[in-house]
């Protein structure tokens, strides 16, 4: 587990998350299944567990146990699995909405910008669109806005026009392509922060990131038994909005309540361990009892 990917905020999300070892609970991101075996662990024999996740190659890496449910499905379809397999409402759902250190690592799946390959970036290797029709096929005015929205970059109207220059002279269709096309754009002093950006902005923008987030925590908050708590992690502030302006939706409507006031952040110590760490933070809500 340790080599595929290491969980970030692991202990605080799961004691947030369990209550009652005999129930029902939903890992939505099973990524290298560190959450899920950490819950597993406290679970009674009666206790369940539905974990689900959009990559194939995560699932392989689930364990053997008859607890445990595995579902090969995007999280923003968590209502229409919990409800498939007879649960009226589940204790709660974990969400880390990070991406693994495997798929990060694997130079195939061409989510880093530290090897040349070619450009996919799909979660799901089943999907259609790939990171390669994204640089070929979307406007520039469309990728400008990719790389504004999703990579937060200052320059984004001009590494959109690289793009399309780069591949108006013969296609763009590797990581090292890419890397090249935006040298221009690129500040030598801060070339890994922007080609980071960058790579994040077009990983969202394949997998359809932010709108399968707004349509999952929605779907989550209406799969929780009342006293059911859901822990999301998030690791951008795109990402971390969409959870907070939910979750405090739900608030105001009477249906959630805060169970911490404010995120609760890694501690020095595993940031130390885990330089993914950093950024992380952890919101969780509990449904209200009527």
């Amino acid at each position: 587990m340790s080599e595929y990917h290491t969980p970030v905020l692991l202990k605080e999300s799961v004691s947030a998350l369990l209550g009652n070892p005999d129930g029902v609970y939903v890992d939505a991101t099973f990524g290298g299944g560190g959450h899920s075996r950490a819950i597993l662990e406290q679970l009674s024999a009666g206790g369940r567990l539905i974990a689900m996740d959009q990559d194939s190659d995560a699932l392989s890496n689930a364990p053997d146990d008859g607890r445990l449910i595995l579902v090969h499905s995007n999280f923003r379809f968590v209502h229409n699995w919990v409800t498939y397999y007879g649960y009226d409402g589940v204790d709660g759902i974990l969400a880390d909405l990070g991406v693994s250190s495997h798929q990060f690592d694997t130079a195939e799946r061409g989510f880093s910008f530290r090897f040349d390959s070619e450009l996919d970036m799909r979660m799901n290797s089943g999907a259609r669109k790939t990171a390669a029709d994204v640089i070929n096929t979307y406007t520039e005015e469309a990728l400008e806005r990719i790389f504004r929205e999703y990579g937060e970059i200052a320059n984004s109207r001009f590494a959109a026009k690289l793009v399309c220059d780069g591949r108006a002279a013969g296609g763009i269709t590797t990581t090292g392509a890419l890397n090249a096309a935006l040298e221009r754009a690129t500040p030598p002093a801060a070339q890994h922060k922007y080609l980071a950006k960058v790579y994040q902005a077009l990983r969202i923008e394949v997998n359809d990131e932010m709108k399968a987030l707004e349509r999952f925590v929605p779907m989550a908050v209406k799969s929780l038994r009342e006293g059911g708590v859901l822990a999301v992690i998030t690791y951008h502030s795109l990402e971390d909005r969409i959870v907070k302006n939910a979750i405090r939706d739900a608030i105001a409507e009477g249906v959630m309540e805060k169970v911490t006031a404010k995120p609760v952040v890694p501690e020095e110590e595993e940031i130390a361990e885990n330089t993914r760490a950093r950024s992380a933070k952890l919101r969780v809500a509990r449904k209200r009892r009527k």
